[in-house]
């Protein structure tokens, strides 16, 4: 993985279109451990970082428990915070 592909951040109507789920949904997945929390890019602004959506994506798509889902998250957020 290249720098650039590590910083690269997305908004969340982005992120919303491709999971195909609600505002709603995500923050409660968020709140669950299911997913990555976003990060403050100004005072009223967030953004996710793209490859921690694409790697939860690919996890959904594999079918992966949500057991599996929650460690996965833990693990991006471990990385987040080592970079």
């Amino acid at each position: 993985m290249t720098t650039k592909d590590l910083y690269q951040l997305i908004r969340r109507p982005s992120v919303l279109t491709q999971t195909a789920r609600s505002k709603s949904a995500l923050q409660l997945d968020e709140k669950a451990g299911l997913f990555c929390p976003p990060i403050s890019i100004g005072d009223r602004a967030v953004a996710y970082i793209k490859h921690e959506v694409e790697a939860i994506i690919q996890a959904r798509i594999e079918e992966q428990t949500p057991e599996q889902i929650k460690q996965l998250v833990s693990e991006l957020i471990k990385q987040r915070k080592a970079a």
